[in-house]
């Protein structure tokens, strides 16, 4: 049972398979380069599969499956979601080794007039960034668990636990500046 259908000044043609209507010839529309560009995009802006999808109008099923068969739709979702990506990285590399930033304050007042102040802050390094990061970057080196001749041991250096006692005398002595 076949029939036509308009949709988006497209036209689909709809087969019956096993009880479920399936969209051929849809794809074509997404293989042009303004609709790459479109789909690159929403994977840079951090949509998962299933909202582009959605997007496209139809189901996560079907993106797989083109996704595979089409090597343009796969290749620019990878490019969109290989910016974001790396936006990530380097937010999660600057957390972990701690960074400065500027903070800027205006006052008005009728006795002083235009007041700006600037502040540079500082935000520690955070362990679970680093500790996150090192797991994940160096997995040979930083993992909790080893495999030793198929036996799966666990192993404490005593590196968490200096961690975080540099964390606790790191918090001590903000607090105490702040406090000052």
């Amino acid at each position: 049972m076949s029939q036509y259908v308009e949709q988006s000044a497209c036209w689909l043609f709809l087969f019956y398979k096993g009880g479920v209507n399936v969209a051929i010839g849809k794809y074509h529309k997404w293989l042009e380069p303004d609709n790459l560009i479109l789909l690159e995009a929403w994977a840079r802006d951090g949509l998962t599969d299933e909202q582009i999808a959605s997007n496209m109008g139809i189901t996560a099923k079907t993106l797989y499956e083109w996704k595979k068969k089409y090597s343009e739709i796969c290749e620019s979702l990878k490019r969109g979601k290989e910016v974001v990506d790396i936006q990530v990285e380097n937010a999660l590399l600057k957390r972990a080794l701690g960074y400065e930033y500027t903070e800027t304050a205006t006052t008005v007042s009728e006795k002083d007039g235009k007041k700006v102040t600037v502040t540079v802050k500082q935000v520690v390094p955070d362990t679970t960034a680093q500790i996150f990061w090192l797991k994940n970057r160096r997995p040979d080196q930083w993992r909790d668990k080893r495999e030793f001749g198929g036996k799966v041991e666990f192993e404490s250096d005593g590196f968490l636990e200096a961690l975080k006692g540099q964390a606790a005398e790191t918090f001590k002595n903000i607090e105490g500046v702040i406090d000052e």
